[in-house]
């Protein structure tokens, strides 16, 4: 079967995670964080970071055991999404519409598909808009998160990953290489910015993390402070510290169940046509933390399980490259 045309991808749009206590997520994502919520029922939360003009960029459902259910992608155009239909049935990967009201709260009709990494990913167009709160700076607390930025996720192929997006119309801002050109990891992008979507060398498919962005500098500093403060600081596990890919200064955090999302802020802009990639190479112990400082080994070896179409959880193969295994500078993880 030819290869159909790809959809044209606008944005990483929202992430849908699997948690076990929706009321112990609730504290963590929307009182310690300061997502807003957009919508909840008895199994569901749907937020949003201030600065998002739609429903949400985050979803919380409950269930048996943390997992990703998906990641979403807005596309441009209504027919992008029968495109996203008929390109991912010409790569016979399985996929699935889901028409408005079956799905998501908030998301008209999209189609669900296992892309050819294992993930399971929606294409949508059409989401309710919501509140404009960028200047509701007396609801603005926790974190004050502004936005989705990217998501981050364990592949054991980066190559491979690599061209999949790339067969998307994603861009690539920074890798991290061998001395062979050996590919460790990348940051490919469709909005402006480094990364919509970066690819961590490891068994996969599973997610890293969720990347959410801040203003300012002093907002990541503030998150450890207020976990600390509340003797809740075993929630933080990586940083703060300022990233060599993409520049940006960081915390790492693990939600209640283990989800890990990345408190971000201060990348670059990436929208000239003629964008070079920054390559990095593996033994360049500023790549993960531009001060040297150890990535620690839960950084590298723990991530989210991802589900199948029915909710079934995808079998997991080992990497081919493994970063963690370069023993350089500050990692001493060889």
């Amino acid at each position: 079967m030819t290869k159909a045309a790809a959809p044209d991808v606008v944005r990483s749009a929202y992430a849908q995670l699997v948690v076990t206590d929706i009321e112990r997520a609730r504290w963590f994502w929307a009182d310690m964080l300061g997502f807003h919520i957009q919508y909840e029922d008895d199994a569901t939360l749907c937020l949003r970071g201030m600065d998002e003009l739609t429903h949400h960029s985050l979803v919380l459902r409950q269930g048996g055991t943390p997992a990703l259910d998906h990641l979403a992608y807005r596309v441009r155009t209504p027919d992008d999404v029968d495109k996203a239909k008929s390109y991912f049935d010409s790569l016979g990967r399985p996929t699935r519409r889901i028409k408005a009201g079956d799905g998501t709260p908030g998301i008209g009709d999209a189609v669900r598909v296992i892309d050819p990494l294992g993930f399971p990913v929606e294409f949508f167009y059409e989401i309710d808009h919501a509140e404009r709160l960028i200047q509701r700076y007396d609801l603005h607390h926790g974190a004050e998160i502004a936005r989705l930025d990217h998501f981050n996720i364990c592949t054991p192929d980066i190559p491979a990953a690599y061209a999949h997006y790339e067969n998307l119309g994603f861009g690539c801002s920074e890798t991290i290489e061998g001395d062979q050109h050996e590919l460790y990891a990348a940051w490919m992008y469709r909005k402006q910015t480094v990364h919509d979507v970066a690819f961590t060398g490891g068994a996969g498919p599973r997610l890293h993390h969720i990347g959410v962005a801040t203003h300012e500098s002093h907002n990541v500093l503030r998150t450890a402070d207020i976990f600390g403060a509340l003797h809740k600081e075993r929630h933080i596990e990586r940083g703060p510290g300022r990233h060599g890919v993409s520049n940006a200064f960081y915390v790492y955090l693990r939600d209640p169940d283990g989800h890990r999302v990345e408190i971000y802020t201060s990348d670059y802009y990436t929208g000239d046509p003629d964008h070079q990639t920054y390559r990095w190479n593996v033994h360049d112990d500023r790549r993960r933390d531009f001060w040297g400082n150890a990535v620690i080994e839960s950084w590298y070896k723990e991530a989210t399980p991802v589900l199948d179409l029915d909710g079934r959880p995808q079998p997991v193969t080992d990497a081919l490259l493994d970063e963690s295994a370069v023993a350089v500078g500050a990692d001493g993880l060889g």
